[in-house]
């Protein structure tokens, strides 16, 4: 009967047990004042060379909108999420690849279709994602859990600034029952 407490400890606390991090909030990524004006930001028009499916125009995720408040912009990171093991989840836009049409880097946004229909996120709600091992992403309107480490790194692209970076561990497809 000893031996019980022993095994348990030795079965949950083992290095080899797999641990999810813990799972983050995308609005957890603002700062307090970017929260608050964002809530109070009257609704967006979707007037954008995206909606009007002109996919040519140059900017990618960086489209300027003059109807959009200075929060669509920001790049405010919250300091204590540096360097913190997380679990996010969200949706991906292809950044490289490698040999074998496997994503190794990408943006990832908190809602589909950001980069096509929708006004682009601010950049401290977009996380460049490194992932060397790779991914293959059929379906860009699938949600991913990404988890990493996190970084405060602000990085511009022709497609996108970001304020996050994260150095995923593992990426999934998230589960229709998840949802």
């Amino acid at each position: 009967m000893r031996r019980l407490p022993f095994l348990f400890t030795l079965l949950f606390a083992s290095p080899f047990s797999h641990a999810e991090p813990p799972e983050l909030d995308w609005l957890d990524m603002m700062p307090a004042e970017d929260r608050q004006a964002l809530e109070e930001m009257p609704d967006i028009s979707h007037d954008t060379p995206e909606a009007d499916g002109d996919f040519t125009a140059k900017g990618g995720l960086k489209q300027k909108s003059k109807n959009l408040p200075a929060v669509m912009y920001s790049t405010k990171t919250v300091a204590e999420l540096n360097g913190r093991e997380i679990r996010l989840g969200g949706y991906p836009v292809p950044l490289e690849s490698d040999g074998k049409g496997r994503s190794t880097t990408f943006f990832l946004v908190p809602y589909p279709g950001a980069c096509i229909h929708l006004p682009p996120p601010p950049p401290n709600q977009i996380v460049l994602v490194r992932y060397p091992k790779g991914i293959r992403l059929e379906d860009l309107s699938a949600p991913l859990w990404v988890d990493g480490r996190l970084r405060l790194e602000k990085v511009s692209n022709a497609l996108a600034d970001a304020a996050y970076a994260i150095e995923a561990s593992g990426i999934e497809l998230v589960e229709e029952e998840e949802m």
